[in-house]
């Protein structure tokens, strides 16, 4: 083994411990991490925190487990029920694939959330990062789980850099694979331990590294926090954007009892084009459907 490799193992081996130490006394309270949350809960939990900060997502997902506790609950509602209750989440399509992934589990799997990453992995709207976190959160798996905030704190302790690639890496897999604890109920926590840890302390803007467990092993602090040099990072604008549009007309017919006019929905947003351009991607998306009279509503 080559020095740099004994280093990099030496690094990696000497993460898991303080950080499992710190996750003890600092994990936050979410329901989905309970002891008595349901894998249900916990596969709603991720497809609603996808994008969406956890402060947002706590409200609604208590609103959801309480209209909808187990996947049958909602696979019985139409799917313009799943928009609406969406709310101002945002990327409403979510709703559309958690109410699909909903109906794939009543039908497939008696209703009970699949514990198999495979079967998960199947479900509509499920894709490697989530299959992986539901096995591990709701089943005590030992799955490689890499979500934003896992990715962000292995590239700056393990690699030195301030932000890891755009796309998952086959060495962030690698990585991810080495440092698992070889027990599943420990392996689990590590996971959801180091997303934490990525959340409250490790953060993109700001990161609070005089608190952080590992800061005498973050190469990243090592090499003197070296700003980012890679390729430039997407901003995610949203005024005066398509997405805010969609979002305008959305809320019009969330709101609405029933279909709405396009009168109606010409009053949320000024610029025409842009609006019609919208409202047809709504319809393309599934998340509105025109009623045989001309008017639009929920699915």
């Amino acid at each position: 083994m080559t020095t740099s490799e004994t280093t990099f193992a030496a690094t990696a081996a000497g993460l898991v411990t303080p950080v499992l130490h710190w996750y003890d006394e600092h994990a936050r309270d979410l329901p989905w991490r309970r002891p008595d949350a349901s894998a249900w809960s916990v596969l709603v939990s991720e497809f609603m925190l996808q994008q969406t900060p956890v402060a947002r997502v706590l409200p609604i997902h208590d609103a959801w487990l309480r209209q909808w506790p187990t996947p049958a609950a909602l696979a019985a509602e139409a799917a313009g029920e799943a928009v609406r209750a969406w709310g101002r989440l945002g990327y409403p399509r979510r709703a559309l694939r958690l109410h699909a992934a909903a109906a794939a589990i009543t039908d497939q799997h008696a209703g009970r959330v699949p514990s198999a990453y495979d079967d998960l992995r199947a479900l509509p709207g499920v894709g490697d990062y989530t299959a992986a976190a539901v096995a591990a959160f709701a089943y005590g798996q030992r799955q490689v789980v890499l979500d934003t905030n896992v990715r962000r704190v292995l590239a700056r302790a393990v690699a030195g850099v301030e932000f890891p690639a755009r796309s998952v890496t086959r060495a962030e897999r690698d990585l991810g694979a080495t440092l698992l604890p070889e027990d599943p109920p420990t392996a689990a926590t590590w996971s959801v331990a180091v997303m934490e840890l990525g959340a409250l302390v490790c953060t993109a803007d700001r990161p609070r590294c005089d608190g952080c467990p590992v800061r005498r092993l973050c190469a990243w602090q090592a090499a003197g926090a070296p700003a980012y040099d890679g390729p430039p990072r997407p901003a995610q604008a949203y005024a005066g954007t398509d997405r805010q549009c969609r979002g305008r007309l959305l809320a019009v017919l969330r709101d609405a009892p029933g279909a709405v006019t396009r009168a109606h929905l010409e009053t949320t947003w000024d610029e025409p084009v842009q609006r019609e351009r919208a409202l047809g991607s709504l319809v393309a998306d599934g998340l509105v459907v025109a009623t045989a009279d001309g008017r639009y509503a929920l699915p």
